[in-house]
């Protein structure tokens, strides 16, 4: 029994999904957060208004919110084997370990690609959607 790729839109829109979250998060942290220049811009009175996005992120990657998301993206992505939220998984995966949320957010991308390959094959059970 050979493997069939049945790639439809909705593929390609959740790999641009995981290529803009993911390079985004690495990215913006490149720029944002790892020179340690921006500590004292941002301490200062008068931060640019990039401050407020960066210090956002901080707190998100403080209490794990990328990896949260990234594991309830990508249950839902093996639950329902919808193949945009597959792309949400990965992407919010990507995201979670550039912001070292890597313990659920690893499992979450895993879950969303598992999903996503599950379509793409054609594997008994994921077919219908």
């Amino acid at each position: 029994m050979g493997i069939t790729a049945q790639c439809k839109p909705q593929d390609w829109a959740g790999l641009a999904l995981a290529t803009l979250l993911g390079g985004g998060a690495f990215a913006f942290r490149q720029l944002a957060i790892v020179p340690r220049a921006t500590v004292g811009i941002c301490a200062a009175s008068s931060a640019p208004g990039w401050c407020t996005p960066r210090g956002w992120d901080l707190l998100g990657q403080y209490y794990g919110a990328f990896g949260w998301a990234a594991l309830a993206a990508g249950v839902l992505a093996f639950v329902w084997g919808q193949r945009i939220i597959a792309g949400l998984a990965i992407g919010l995966g990507i995201a979670a370990v550039v912001n070292y949320n890597g313990t659920q957010g690893i499992v979450g991308a895993a879950l969303g690609l598992v999903a996503w390959l599950s379509l793409l094959t054609g594997r008994p059970g994921w077919g219908r959607l």
